[in-house]
């Protein structure tokens, strides 16, 4: 059957639709460069602190629980394209307003603290780089807080022009990881740096297993960004068509530069070294190629973070956008700018989340721990709606994952989730905060809708595939 989703320039209510820019290109560039980014470039130390020389081993482990997962999405987001993602299907597979809004704010939170863990790993590369004499304070929040109302701008512009930018930006940081791996692959020309550590185990107090699981819950946060695809569905040329060889392409793709990088890195740059600041590939090209302008690939480093505060306010305000237009959240949330075709208002509401975030939070292992806790705990619901929704039909052709698929992943990420994976406290308990506003929030849009009393019930299914923006 064919593709049936393309959609008019307005809305069944009058707003105008968003924008459908994205061919098989832009979409590859837009989920490589939302995976690539700061998870590698900012947490690769401390993954090898906990693992020792092993370090990719977190990272394959990690892309095969996320590789997984996408087969979820992939069944669910050419099934039901439209842009609220993940809380679009938690609402269809269980129908309950609580947990579709919890799940909803989950995915938001997490984008938003991927963002944070960005800006505050592109104010501390900066400060390095221009030599500002700052490593912490208020003059790194400032930075931050002054880079996160430049995305905003971007975001505002429009996904077309935040797209292109995610072109350049996406080509820059790949050539920052080619930069490590060519210098790995020089290194090992020349016979330098120590190749055998890449199999050399050292867990601390854990187990070889515990240590193993630590890690790879915090090296998951680097291979997230996947999922945010979804949420641009509404802006994709024929995303039933596209989506699948897209999208398992770009994470295999991600996931083979993941591994190279980290045995480039642990070649050249012993652990407990590795582990130390949180310029960890900085350390590497030092290493290696100590001729290497440092200064330039200081700014690579910037722009590969840049790159991932961009798409994650693009996924976060797109579903605020998404999940407004289903009565999930106010109809505030839901205005688009009738010029540049944006969600306007979802874009200030995520930005001022994200201020808060780098000011009061602030630190980028525990935002980037809390990132990937979150999204475990969504990509558990996911992997169990793929199943529940396997009842309801729909009229087009989708992608279908094999039944195995979802079971292992559902068991895989809610172990992750777990303390029992080593999970820091204080990740949950940043985690629970957000959580906890995500509660009031609920009660507050179930307030507004019983008082304007929207036309058609939040509660009815039908309107995830009928009410937002057509496909």
């Amino acid at each position: 059957m064919a593709d049936t989703t393309e959609a008019p320039d307005r809305t069944e209510d009058g707003q105008p639709s968003l924008k459908r820019v994205m061919g098989p290109g832009l979409l590859l560039l837009f989920i490589v460069g939302d995976i690539l980014g700061t998870g590698i470039y900012a947490l690769t130390g401390q993954v090898a602190a906990q693992v020792g020389g092993v370090v990719w081993l977190p990272f394959l482990v990690a892309f095969l629980v996320a590789l997984v997962t996408a087969f979820s999405y992939l069944e669910l987001v050419t099934k039901y394209p439209q842009a609220a993602g993940a809380a679009l299907y938690t609402h269809k597979a269980f129908g309950i307003h609580f947990v579709t809004f919890l799940v909803a704010f989950a995915v938001m939170s997490s984008g938003i603290t991927s963002a944070s863990t960005a800006a505050r790993a592109f104010s501390a590369n900066a400060a390095s780089v221009f030599g500002l004499g700052i490593e912490d304070g208020i003059g790194i929040t400032l930075i931050g807080l002054g880079f996160m109302a430049l995305v905003a701008l971007v975001n505002h512009r429009g996904v077309g022009e935040s797209v292109k930018a995610n072109v350049v930006l996406t080509c820059v940081e790949l050539s920052g990881l080619l930069i490590v791996i060519g210098v790995g692959v020089w290194a090992l020309g020349l016979g330098e740096g120590d190749f055998s550590r890449v199999t050399e185990f050292d867990t601390g107090d854990r187990s070889v297993l515990g240590g193993v699981i630590a890690a790879t819950g915090l090296a998951f946060f680097a291979m997230v960004g996947f999922e945010d695809s979804v949420n641009m569905a509404e802006e994709c040329k024929h995303p039933r068509k596209i989506f699948p060889k897209v999208l398992l392409f770009g994470l295999c793709l991600t996931g083979l530069i993941y591994v190279l990088v980290s045995i480039s890195a642990i070649a050249l740059v012993p652990a407990d070294a590795l582990s130390e600041g949180d310029t960890p590939l900085l350390q590497v090209v030092e290493a290696g190629a100590p001729g290497f302008p440092i200064g330039v690939f200081g700014v690579i480093t910037m722009f590969a973070v840049a790159n991932s505060a961009l798409i994650n306010m693009l996924m976060a305000s797109r579903l605020v956008y998404g999940m407004s237009r289903q009565h999930v959240l106010p109809p505030l949330l839901g205005r688009v700018h009738p010029r540049r075709r944006t969600p306007t208002t979802a874009i200030l509401f995520t930005t001022a989340l994200a201020f808060g975030l780098i000011t009061f939070v602030g630190a980028v292992p525990a935002l980037g721990g809390t990132t990937a806790l979150l999204l475990l705990i969504v990509f558990t619901v996911v992997n169990v709606a793929v199943l529940v929704l396997r009842k309801d039909r729909v009229d087009a052709d989708h992608f279908r994952t094999p039944t195995v698929l979802p079971v292992i992943g559902a068991l895989a990420c809610a172990f992750l989730a777990t303390p029992w994976a080593g999970r820091p406290a204080e990740q949950y308990r940043i985690a629970g905060v957000l959580l906890v506003i995500g509660v009031v929030l609920w009660g507050v849009t179930v307030l507004i809708n019983r008082r304007t009393g929207p036309a058609v019930p939040p509660l009815d299914p039908d309107r995830f595939t009928k009410g937002g923006p057509v496909n």
